[in-house]
């Protein structure tokens, strides 16, 4: 960022915890001739119903907000859009997105591109539920510039869209998918979750089998994760299921990978999965730890290691508006040792691994370098990773280990 722009957020209108000084609640940030942020982050939060598993802020709104958070939203976007550059990747997630009205899309649309610049060739992704893409939305999105959906289908089985309180029908997935197309945008991801309980192997194969029967160029496949507070997690304690034995949800990741590479779609993260070149650049910058602003209630920050988050409630959103910014509930100052452990947390989760002399000469300082390399060669002789002069890579079974990788190579720091 130059010198005559900084990020200032929020105030008077902070929803901080005591421990935070309201001073640093406005955080001059300033760079010199550092890059402006190029990625940006929108977060709609309404869904037609909450699913179990989610831990996302997401609500069923039963107040019709929609025309007063979109109001609010533009307010917000045009107090950031001084501090981005031209944007290179731009990703609007929930919630789902795709629930608010196509007026309301349009009218959001042609304000952000009135603010912001876009570099040519930008990615712009929206998430979409099956039943939410419509002939009326997509057209308005691809008028506006988005050029790929991320469609979340999460299984092809009713049974498992039961367990999972997923209201679509899955014969609707096709439909959409060539909803999308027909409105002129081309690329299509889709999520996919495994290791719902009683899901077997076979299953899972059909799973993977009929996305990449809709011609996707990239597919997300997560582990079914019990999230703290979620419902699905009360459930797995109230003893209504069981949770997918460790040694078959290993057996569904290994197929995964093996069926997704023999249709050309490569690992490029732990859980994601590309046609070259069609490798979501949104989330490589934040796997990367580069700097993106964000937008919209519960949307966290990254600009130059200082990360911020807005309040995860939409009437706190609505009601707090310090010319235009949101009302922020965390703020992270730039610090060395969290910035080294971020990178290598998310870092080793990517096929092009960690940049082996950057974060040895980040770690000197912490006087970790030597703990550090310590940590990589044990990880190397277990099998689970690559050490070269200039990257630490997980091998293909390393990538079962990927969380035990980066704990090990954090905990060497002291």
């Amino acid at each position: 960022m130059h010198d005559d722009t900084a990020i200032r957020l929020p105030m008077q209108r902070s929803i901080a915890t005591a421990a935070v000084p309201a001073a640093a609640l406005t955080p001059p940030i300033h760079a010199g001739d550092a890059p402006k942020p190029r990625s940006l982050y929108l977060h709609i939060p309404f869904c037609a119903h909450k699913c179990h598993y989610c831990d996302f802020y997401s609500i069923v709104d039963t107040r019709d907000r929609q025309d007063a958070f979109t109001a609010r939203m533009v307010r917000e976007l045009a107090a950031l859009a001084p501090l981005a550059g031209p944007l290179d990747t731009i990703f609007v997630g929930g919630g789902t997105p795709s629930l608010l009205r196509p007026d309301l899309w349009e009218h959001l649309l042609t304000i952000f591109h009135q603010l912001f610049t876009l570099e040519p060739g930008a990615e712009f992704s929206v998430e979409c539920n099956p039943e939410t893409v419509t002939d009326d939305l997509m057209p308005v999105l691809a008028a506006g510039g988005v050029n790929r959906v991320s469609m979340g289908a999460q299984s092809f089985n009713r049974h498992h869209l039961t367990t999972l309180e997923r209201r679509h029908d899955p014969d609707r997935l096709p439909l959409a998918a060539d909803t999308v197309r027909r409105a002129g945008i081309e690329r299509l991801s889709v999520d996919l979750i495994s290791g719902v309980p009683g899901q077997t192997l076979d299953q899972w194969h059909a799973d993977l089998t009929a996305a990449l029967a809709l011609g996707t160029e990239h597919l997300s496949a997560y582990t079914l994760t019990y999230e703290p507070g979620t419902a699905m997690t009360a459930r797995l304690h109230k003893g209504e299921f069981t949770k997918t034995d460790d040694d078959l949800e290993a057996d569904m990741y290994e197929h995964t990978v093996a069926t997704l590479r023999a249709r050309g779609l490569d690992r490029y993260e732990v859980s994601n999965h590309a046609r070259p070149g069609a490798e979501c650049r949104h989330n490589l910058a934040y796997w990367r730890q580069e700097s993106w602003l964000a937008a919209g209630p519960s949307a966290s920050a990254h600009v130059l290691g200082w990360r911020w988050k807005n309040t995860p409630r939409l009437d706190d959103y609505l009601a707090g508006d310090d010319d235009g910014f949101a009302p922020v509930c965390e703020l992270e100052q730039p610090d060395p040792r969290r910035a080294l452990m971020d990178r290598l947390m998310t870092g080793v989760r990517l096929r092009e691994g960690v940049d082996a002399p950057r974060a040895l000469a980040d770690a000197r300082p912490l006087h970790a370098e030597q703990a550090l390399a310590e940590a990589a060669e044990a990880c190397r002789r277990e099998g689970w990773l690559t050490v070269t002069e200039s990257r630490w890579t997980l091998t293909d079974p390393g990538f079962l280990f990927a969380d035990r990788v980066a704990a090990d190579l954090i905990n060497a720091i002291p």
